[in-house]
């Protein structure tokens, strides 16, 4: 697009009416782009906002944030299909994930989504074995039971329930976690097979 020439009494005057011209259509075009770029830097930051406490089972009741002290998750026992194993202060069973260390979390991102990892620190009464914690790559606090990160299972809804035992996902096995520190054996409904080396 060229600009036009306004044409005015003396030279200099037709100049200074199309750089004016040209100005207003600078303008006129950076208005838009500085909209778009200000609702893309607001869609950008509200994309990576934490979940609210009601979307995560694994959250403590009082939801905390992160820069808050979190409150210590009590940690409970079951017998689930004749094996002792901990469960959250839900019921829900607790599993480990076979490509975890003590000091590192693999599971991040849609894995963290399927596998809740549980807010740190827990405790537990009468249970033999060392609770710690670990600072995931997000920053989160999460809870371990014998060096083994904790997580809950999505597919778990109600207390008594193992669906997430001796499933292969995410790259690795998954166990709940027994008091005793072994792998507990795969459940009857899991089609996977070997389970036992996730310790």
């Amino acid at each position: 697009m060229t600009p036009r020439k306004i044409l005015s009494r003396g030279g200099s005057g037709s100049v200074r009416r199309t750089n004016s011209s040209r100005a207003r259509l600078r303008i006129l075009l950076a208005l838009p782009a500085a909209a778009a770029a200000a609702t893309a830097l607001v869609a950008c930051s509200s994309a990576g906002a934490s979940p609210t406490p009601s979307s995560s089972p694994s959250s403590s009741a009082s939801g905390s944030s992160s820069s808050a002290p979190a409150a210590a998750d009590t940690v409970k026992t079951a017998t689930i299909a004749g094996v002792t194993v901990l469960t959250n202060s839900k019921g829900l069973t607790l599993y480990s994930f076979a490509p975890d260390t003590s000091t590192t979390s693999k599971c991040t991102g849609s894995c963290a989504v399927s596998w809740p990892p549980v807010q740190g620190p827990a405790t537990a009464a009468g249970v033999t074995g060392t609770f710690s914690t670990i600072t995931r790559s997000d920053g989160s606090t999460q809870a371990t039971f014998d060096g083994h990160p904790l997580y809950t299972f999505v597919g778990d809804t109600a207390p008594g329930q193992a669906k997430g035992n001796g499933l292969n996902a995410f790259g690795g096995l998954w166990h709940e976690i027994t008091t005793s520190g072994t792998a507990a054996p795969a459940g009857g409904t899991s089609s996977s097979s070997g389970g036992g080396s996730g310790y």
